[in-house]
């Protein structure tokens, strides 16, 4: 019997581009109305996480931190530890470190603020130069704010005064009970994140409707996790280490507490750019409180941005480059938006938070408004690497429609 004749793969290529657009008016319809929700879901949703920072800053900071732990979740369950079991460990684990690290910075901090009042002459005395500088621009202001104040006071109004704790154990005392309440609700997330992770992830990979979508969400879940945990991981092992070396230097140098300026620099390490400007002017402020010598006083905040400059240029984009490439635009941009949203939180999680939020949208597609607009194109476009994969998906689909031919 006679076989039929082999198609053309450059006519099956053709019919299946037709296939997928049959209707070109219809899609940009739906990308039209989409595009509109997104603009208003953008606009909207800074607003609604800002004022709702109670409930959604918790969870979020505690999906990060459970997604970090994944790996270490995994671990355990590979020698057969249960996955509530590995939970409770994961989370004991965390509890631990987060233990020692505040143990580390806010009980020397605490000591440090009830010597501020004695040795506010001390720093004054060391910044007169720079003070004599500006007193001519004081006295300016002063005299500005005084003739604000006398014209306030003649229109009439009213000043309403708001008592504030005027002790560190005072305003721990009104902030504890809601900020324990927070921590427990964030360790609830994460134990329950992790105990059903690995039920969850299957559930979510065995519910597509093709073997195409489980690859795509199995391959997405895996990214997040490994681009999420292994950026934490390795900066915070640059910045302990930065912050070991630190208070090592502080500690021969004859600093005060050299353990929790190492943990303040460890931390304020986390947040790109501001970080480390912060971290160096509290070390000037300590320093100034702890030597006579304003002089002695310039190496504490220099060594610290002498090491920052080599970890920053050297070790991270040789340790973390080549596994995250994150632009630095968006790192700053993403960095004001979170701080504006969630304050020093929002700024911890500014870096985790975009990698996750570009890992997502690199594997569904990323926004492509201006092909959409000025062009005859899609709403979504793929990167470079998706693109790749789309088009040898493309030619094994030609392939096997061009066997099917052949045998059929």
């Amino acid at each position: 019997m006679d076989l039929p004749a082999a198609k053309n793969p450059n006519q099956v290529s053709a019919n299946l581009a037709l296939t997928d657009n049959t209707d070109p008016k219809r899609d940009r319809l739906l990308a039209s109305l989409t595009l509109i929700a997104g603009l208003g879901l953008l606009v909207g949703l800074p607003f609604a996480l800002r004022e709702g920072a109670e409930f959604f800053l918790p969870v979020t900071a505690a999906l990060v931190v459970a997604i970090t732990l994944v790996p270490l979740l995994e671990w355990f369950e590979r020698r057969g530890v249960p996955s509530r079991a590995a939970a409770g460990l994961c989370v004991v684990i965390f509890l631990l470190v987060a233990a020692f690290a505040l143990a580390s910075i806010v009980l020397p901090a605490m000591d440090w603020v009830t010597l501020v009042p004695q040795r506010i002459g001390r720093v004054r005395s060391a910044l007169q130069p720079v003070m004599d500088l500006y007193q001519s621009l004081e006295h300016f202001i002063d005299k500005t704010a005084s003739q604000i104040a006398k014209g306030a006071a003649e229109q009439g109004s009213r000043t309403v005064r708001v008592e504030q704790p005027n002790s560190m154990l005072g305003l721990l005392a009104t902030s504890a009970p809601h900020l324990l309440v927070q921590l427990f609700f964030a360790l609830l997330v994460i134990f329950f994140f992790l105990s059903g992770w690995t039920a969850m992830r299957k559930q979510t990979i065995t519910s597509r409707g093709s073997f195409e979508g489980a690859l795509t969400t199995a391959r997405v879940i895996q990214q997040v996790v490994d681009a999420t945990s292994t950026y934490i991981g390795t900066i915070t092992l640059i910045n302990v280490s930065l912050g070991a070396i630190t208070a090592g230097i502080l500690f021969f140098y004859g600093m005060d507490s050299p353990l929790m300026w190492g943990g303040i620099v460890a931390v304020l390490n986390y947040i790109p750019y501001l970080g480390p400007i912060a971290a160096a002017v509290l070390l000037g402020v300590g320093a100034l409180m702890n030597f006579a010598d304003p002089w002695q006083a310039i190496f504490p905040p220099a060594i610290f941005i002498g090491l920052h400059l080599i970890e920053a240029n050297a070790f991270t984009p040789l340790i973390v480059g080549h596994r995250v490439k994150v632009n630095p635009l968006l790192i700053l941009v993403s960095l004001s938006f979170w701080s504006w949203i969630w304050g020093t939180t929002g700024a911890l999680l500014a870096v985790p938070l975009l990698i996750i939020i570009k890992t997502i949208f690199s594997a569904a597609g990323t926004p492509d408004i201006a092909g959409f607009l000025f062009e005859h194109g899609t709403l979504t476009h793929v990167g470079e690497e998706d693109e790749v994969e789309v088009q040898e998906e493309a030619r094994e689909k030609v392939k096997e429609n061009t066997g099917e031919a052949f045998i059929g």
